[in-house]
């Protein structure tokens, strides 16, 4: 690998404590990888952001990086712990280097998924580069405004039984239960999305992934924000995954609003 594994959109014009992260974002795998999927249907990376770079592709012109995955969540999932540990104990979750799809259908050939070796070489590889980069400009951010404000997008299918029961809320902000980010932060945040016409749910079903959890440590001046939403809102939801841009101008308009809110709060 000779590239970096993962999407820098820098800021332009005058900065703000902001850094956008889409770990999920990203639709490489390499060929090797690749040949040993053994559904068709997991060749298609059906459990990806689809978009989102795009869909974000304004924020540099607030002032703010945008952060992007390169790699399928398939090769390693940047917003699950590296050792393997549950988000969400009890309930059913994909691992960091992912075994099934959200559907459930097996990626790899009986036998033939990665064993522990190939898992840390993923981790080496592509995981530990994005969490760096994210520790290095969320500590530049820091260092410049004495604080930091990372915002996590993130986009899934309306229906994941395999997750929650029912039709998933349009947009799920979390701030894994006020711990991620000072009060109003969220509460500013919830009040845009709040504007739109679309379905808000607080910390319900995600409270917020891993990178949320790890890097939103308000008592150090870093507080973090997950923005979970359906993908119907923007594109269709079946493959080939068109992107939808009447419907994504409008999702874009208040997502800029939200965050927009988000940096307009300071944490005192």
């Amino acid at each position: 690998m000779t590239e970096t594994p993962f999407f820098v959109d820098e800021a332009q014009g005058e900065p703000i404590p902001l850094l956008v992260s889409l770990p999920h974002a990203g639709t490489e795998v390499p060929p090797g990888i690749l040949a040993r999927f053994v559904e068709e249907e997991a060749r298609q990376l059906p459990d990806t952001d689809w978009h989102l770079r795009r869909l974000y592709s304004f924020v540099p012109t607030l002032g703010a990086d945008l952060l992007s995955g390169r790699y399928s969540r398939y090769v390693v999932d940047l917003n699950r712990p590296e050792d393997g540990s549950p988000l969400y104990p009890g309930r059913a979750e994909t691992e960091v280097v992912p075994s099934s799809t959200f559907a459930g259908l097996p990626i790899y050939g009986e036998g033939d998924e990665p064993g522990p070796a190939e898992i840390q070489e993923r981790l080496t590889l592509y995981w530990k580069p994005y969490h760096e980069e994210l520790a290095r400009r969320l500590a530049a951010l820091k260092e410049r405004f004495g604080y930091a404000l990372l915002w996590e997008g993130h986009s899934i299918v309306s229906f994941v039984p395999r997750f929650a029961p029912g039709r998933l809320p349009d947009l799920m902000l979390g701030d894994v239960e006020g711990k991620s980010a000072a009060p109003c932060f969220s509460q500013s945040v919830l009040q845009a999305l709040g504007a739109g016409s679309y379905q808000v749910a607080h910390n319900r079903p995600f409270k917020g992934g891993f990178i949320t959890r790890k890097f939103g440590q308000p008592e150090q001046g870093s507080h973090a924000l997950q923005l979970e939403m359906c993908q119907h809102l923007y594109m269709e939801e079946a493959h080939p995954f068109p992107y939808d841009s009447s419907k994504a101008a409008v999702l874009a308009d208040l997502i800029q609003d939200a965050l927009q809110a988000f940096i307009g709060q300071h944490p005192g």
